[in-house]
């Protein structure tokens, strides 16, 4: 019987979209963490909804980090976006979308090493929830077993 495990990937990126965007600037870049299914979790909600960007346009950024191209750039209205994938040792929860209000792709490129930073950090941030859940659960199943032990004694 396979076990389920209690953090799903919807779970997970939630987990880090809740982490990552507590310690944003308020007027910093747009963060957008995205499902596989195309749900996002965009750090500003209204300035996401300015950006305008349409499904079709994210699938196709998401394609391209599939396709190995990654960070992939692109230059949508006024903002340099910057996506690439978001995955821990044990789930892949989609991808991570950095919009930056007023750059070029030009500007992009002579950034990318703070921008790749970045992206390894909210990867990062999303191993350290997971390997967090993962004890969680452990303990969980641990405290379970005893307690069952225990009622079983009395």
């Amino acid at each position: 019987m396979k076990e389920t495990p209690i953090c799903t990937e919807w779970m997970l990126n939630e987990q880090i979209a809740k982490e990552v965007f507590a310690i944003q600037p308020e007027n910093g870049p747009i963060i957008v963490i995205v499902d596989r299914d195309g749900v996002c979790w965009p750090s500003d909600s209204e300035r996401f909804a300015k950006l305008n960007l349409d499904a079709v346009l994210l699938k196709d950024l998401c394609a391209k980090v599939d396709d190995g191209a990654e960070p992939v750039i692109a230059q949508i209205n006024d903002y340099s976006v910057v996506a690439a994938q978001l995955a821990t040792e044990r789930t892949n929860c989609g991808y991570v979308l950095i919009a930056i209000a007023n750059y070029s792709p030009e500007a992009t490129m002579a950034n990318i090493d703070l921008i790749e930073m970045l992206l390894g950090q909210i990867g990062l941030v999303g191993k350290l929830i997971e390997k967090y859940n993962q004890a969680r659960e452990l303990h969980m199943k641990q405290f379970s077993r005893y307690c069952l032990g225990s009622a079983l004694l009395s």
